[in-house]
């Protein structure tokens, strides 16, 4: 139960930041706002206000900010009214459009900031070698105990758990690494050759990272940055991967997915260890997602907030817009598409999950 509750907390909060992103500048730029919707599916309670109908839906996955004349639907008087979607200049509805996926970033940093105060639970750990492995291949290379790691392969780093990130998304099996170092203030560059670890399957630099900092003061600023920077790099990167095909069905994870393996597991690990702890852990998970739905809704994909950014900037180069009920099958056929999808992410979770 309590994953459960955790698991609907930390979509709706991602949820609501973005749909209330569209909400507001909608609002600013006199877009009339049908609905605001939490959730998916029958709706389990509404409210209205004025224009606008607040409704809280069955299924915790999803939400829908609805503009009057959007897609050619919701139409009260007629397409162009005042009010209307399709009335407001492009520039107003691009504002609009953008609007969802900026508060998913604004959301990160609020969370990013609240975790790096609380550092005395949330572990942030600088890109400084404690140990290295003894015939490791740092080692070999000449890396030494107390070197930073500033560069991989030209890559910056800035936070330690972005080196095991460029392992498992970047690094290609019997390619050197060129890791560029800082000791005793001066910089230098080795090409270090990971070695196969037998047990996990994995290609590892043989360094060891227990150094551990405690942001004060304007040091809190960057160290928020960091942590957004990395959540957003190990989006780009997965996606990456995905396009790739370095990615099995079996490392993709849906709602019921994150519920289970990622909320459920993570609040098992770190109840023991008391309230603040939940909270941090939590707060990292729900970091993630905002950046990740900020991201992929951002894709030039019909559907997403990225598919209706290009319409719009046709519209600016061709100086009039995409008739409405083009636009809007264009974007159904994506929906149709990504309710497949869904479909089949969630018998993949199921799956994954059922033992057998």
């Amino acid at each position: 139960m309590m994953t459960f509750i955790l698991f609907v907390v930390i979509f709706g909060v991602v949820v609501i930041a973005h749909e209330f992103g569209h909400f507001l500048l909608a609002k600013l730029n006199g877009i009339h706002v049908i609905e605001f919707a939490v959730g998916m599916g029958p709706t389990l309670f509404s409210v209205t206000k004025g224009e606008t109908k607040y409704s809280v839906k069955l299924f915790p996955i999803g939400g829908a900010c609805m503009f009057e004349g959007e897609d050619g639907q919701n139409v009260k008087e007629n397409l162009y009214a005042e009010g209307s979607f399709s009335a407001a200049g492009v520039w107003s509805r691009i504002g609009t459009v953008v609007a969802g996926p900026l508060f998913n970033f604004v959301l990160a940093f609020v969370i990013a900031f609240a975790m790096v105060n609380m550092s005395d639970e949330f572990a942030i750990r600088e890109p400084i070698v404690s140990q290295v492995t003894e015939d490791g291949a740092a080692a070999q290379a000449g890396i030494q105990a107390g070197d930073r790691i500033l560069k991989l392969d030209g890559e910056r780093v800035r936070l330690y758990q972005e080196i095991p990130l460029y392992m498992q998304t970047s690094y290609q099996p019997g390619d050197a690494i060129a890791v560029e170092c800082e000791r005793d203030g001066d910089r230098y560059t080795l090409m270090v050759e990971p070695k196969l670890d037998e047990e996990t399957g994995t290609y590892l630099l043989g360094i060891m990272n227990a150094d551990f900092v405690e942001p004060k003061g304007l040091s809190v600023i960057p160290h928020t940055w960091y942590q957004i920077r990395y959540s957003v790099k190990a989006t780009y990167k997965s996606l990456g991967m995905m396009l790739r095909g370095d990615v099995s069905k079996d490392d993709v994870a849906g709602p019921v997915g994150i519920a289970v393996n990622v909320v459920g597991k993570t609040y098992e690990a770190a109840k023991d260890y008391g309230w603040k702890s939940v909270l941090v852990s939590m707060l990292n998970i729900t970091l993630m997602l905002t950046v990740n739905l900020g991201i992929i809704n951002l894709l030039p994909l019909p559907a997403l907030d990225g598919g209706r950014l290009i319409f719009m900037i046709v519209e600016l180069l061709r100086g009039k817009p995409v008739p409405p009920e083009k636009e809007g099958m264009v974007h159904f056929i994506g929906l149709i598409f990504f309710m497949a999808l869904m479909v089949l992410i969630l018998f993949n979770d199921i799956r994954n999950i059922l033992p057998f």
